[in-house]
């Protein structure tokens, strides 16, 4: 089929999306593909959309090439690889005029099925896979590892970069190493005897990687939890951090064990969250650095103890790996949605240390640095991370290990300081940051020992009931959460040039699309200066961008705008003042929307006058 629209020419920057079928074994094949193009230089982010059932509902595996650098996705799709014919017509409707439609042509299909713009590429991948192999399993593995192949010459992969990573991947099964080998090559050899080669996308070697590593966010956040000196996870399964709780159990296994190989961590898989927060709690009381990992529904569950640790003053911390909700809502798509519950999770009045990490080099480090918070603030710590960051691999700075790191354990009266007549009130705010001293179970035989309650009192830990010491306890409370604001990371401010009168608010895994959104605004005459918010509560820095600006986007992917809702909360803002851009349908949020969303914001009539100004 000759197309109507010139073919797209490109190298080094396209989008492939691949539509398969959950179970199908597509997912590591797919990842291969990824890798091939990161071995040679070449930045990829890749993005897995899976559905939440065990196999036979469409799934999505989307490639993001970019040689200079940009991680987000970008929106729209150069080259279809459909794989799964319920989602035809969704996936071929995707396609940027001029892509490519690569698919399986073992059976004809009628020309109304096209569009007339793209290019079709047809490999009778069934047809190859049944000439060679007889078991139907093996059918349907080995035609994912085909198209691999048969990619790989169209966009001309070094095809010994893909042999190299199927010799790592089956290392270990040595017997499947020359069948992948051998299917790799079937779909290589047919499109190189069979079809034009390369197309106009194509990948040419670089060396835009540098040092960066590739991994998933819940693998770098459990590793900071241990770099972070945690010996305690209590956890229940959950999508999408479960794998989190799995990573620290490996890493504990290698580096929690004493010299004689036993071991100096505890994992523990509650019965539900409830239990799972309350022996964290129990944990954090005892002195160990103890933290939980869950999604939206577990938080909501975990609340009374929230509220517990917050108001015995007791460090905990919680990784929230999100996902939308709200109820079971959708377990494997992402959004930024639990904001507001962890911020004030519990009733009555509480206020809660939020961090949000940007990439799996911030989950590791935010990791770290909840544990040290927690123990500094005697408080509940959140790790807002999101299934984007937490279950897709990523492109990231190198991980910093520092073995002579000390960990803050916050004011912690010792023994020795007892017998020397310190005066210890166990919730008494002493030196004026609104954080108490504590002592750990056991630290004296008859001093620094107070009764840890749910229940109002004095600052000598005594159950009270009265008006004054229940408020000269609420008020440094808060008095602690305003210390919170210089200890927790500090935000990220980026103005491109010139001072502009629009400014955007991000966080967390909106970063990398919100980057490359200001810089095609930039291309179109639209300076926007930029803040992105790293933690809560906020730092004044916040405030004064937002002053500093006629009107402020706040980018987020929930609904109801909540980063927007707790600036205004916090701030006592002019709701005017921020402009909400909100993307929540579960995929990741792309350049593109940000960038049609505030020009079409910002208005002709907006854009005409600045440029009379300028």
């Amino acid at each position: 089929m000759t197309p109507s629209h010139a073919p797209l020419q490109s190298t080094n920057d396209f989008v492939v999306k691949f539509a398969n079928v959950n179970g199908s074994g597509s997912a590591s094949a797919n990842e291969l593909f990824a890798k091939a193009i990161l071995r040679m230089g070449v930045p990829v982010s890749p993005r897995n959309i899976f559905p939440s059932n065990i196999q036979g509902l469409p799934t999505w595996y989307e490639v993001r090439v970019s040689e200079a650098g940009w991680l987000g996705r970008r929106g729209g799709v150069d080259l279809m690889v459909a794989m799964n014919p319920q989602t035809w017509d969704v996936d071929v409707a995707e396609l940027e005029p001029g892509g490519y439609l690569f698919y399986d042509n073992s059976k004809p299909m009628p020309k109304s099925r096209f569009r007339e713009d793209v290019t079709v590429i047809g490999v009778p991948l069934t047809e190859l896979c049944n000439a060679t192999y007889d078991d139907p399993r093996q059918r349907q593995l080995f035609k994912n590892i085909m198209y691999v192949g048969a990619l790989g010459a169209l966009l001309d992969l070094d095809a010994g970069i893909i042999e190299a990573l199927i010799g790592e991947q089956y290392r270990s099964k040595p017997k499947l190493l020359a069948p992948n080998i051998e299917a790799l090559h079937i779909g290589r050899d047919w499109v190189r005897e069979h079809l034009p080669h390369p197309i106009g996308l194509r990948v040419r070697a670089g060396d835009a990687v540098g040092d960066r590593i590739f991994m998933e966010g819940n693998a770098a956040a459990a590793l900071g939890c241990v770099y972070g000196g945690a010996t305690v996870c209590a956890w229940y399964p959950i999508t999408p951090s479960s794998s989190l709780a799995e990573a620290f159990q490996s890493y504990c296994r290698k580096y929690r064990v004493d010299a004689e190989g036993r071991a100096r961590h505890a994992i523990i898989q509650a019965e539900d969250e409830i239990a799972s927060i309350g022996m964290v709690v129990g944990a954090g009381w005892n002195g160990a650095r103890a933290f939980t990992t869950t999604s939206g529904p577990g938080v909501s569950l975990m609340g009374e103890f929230i509220g517990l640790a917050y108001f015995a003053e007791i460090p905990v911390t919680i990784i929230d790996v999100q996902r939308g909700g709200p109820s079971t809502g959708m377990p494997t798509r992402t959004q930024q949605s639990d904001l507001l519950s962890a911020a004030y999770a519990s009733h009555g009045d509480t206020k809660h240390v939020l961090l949000f990490p940007e990439d799996p080099h911030e989950c590791f480090a935010f990791a770290a640095d909840a544990l040290d918070l927690a123990d500094r603030l005697q408080t509940p710590v959140f790790v807002m991370t999101d299934l984007d960051i937490g279950m897709n691999q990523r492109l990231c700075a190198p991980l910093e290990w520092d073995d002579a790191r000390e960990y803050d354990r916050g004011k912690v009266m010792t023994a020795g300081q007892l017998e020397q007549g310190r005066e210890f009130a166990r919730y008494k705010d002493v030196d004026g940051d609104g954080i108490p001293w504590r002592t750990w179970p056991g630290t004296h035989p008859d001093k620094g020992a107070y009764f840890t309650r749910g229940t109002s009192r004095n600052p000598q830990a005594q159950y009270s009931e009265r008006g004054p010491d229940y408020v000269y306890n609420m008020q440094r409370l808060l008095k602690k959460f305003d210390t919170a604001k210089a200890l927790v990371p500090q935000p990220v401010v980026s103005q491109p040039g010139v001072p502009s009168r629009h400014g955007a608010i991000f966080f967390g895994s909106t970063s990398p699309a919100m980057h490359e959104a200001i810089a095609l605004l930039s291309d179109a005459g639209i300076p926007v200066d930029t803040l992105r918010v790293r933690a809560f509560p906020f730092p004044d820095s916040v405030r004064a961008f937002i002053a500093a600006h006629e009107c402020v986007f706040v980018v987020e992917q929930n609904r109801d705008g909540q980063l927007r809702t707790l600036l205004v909360n916090e701030f006592d803002l002019d709701p005017a003042r921020l402009v909400a851009v909100l993307h929540y349908d579960g995929t990741p949020i792309t350049a593109r929307f940000i960038a049609g969303e505030i020009t079409a914001r910002i208005g002709p009539a907006s854009l005409e006058s600045r440029e009379k100004v300028a």
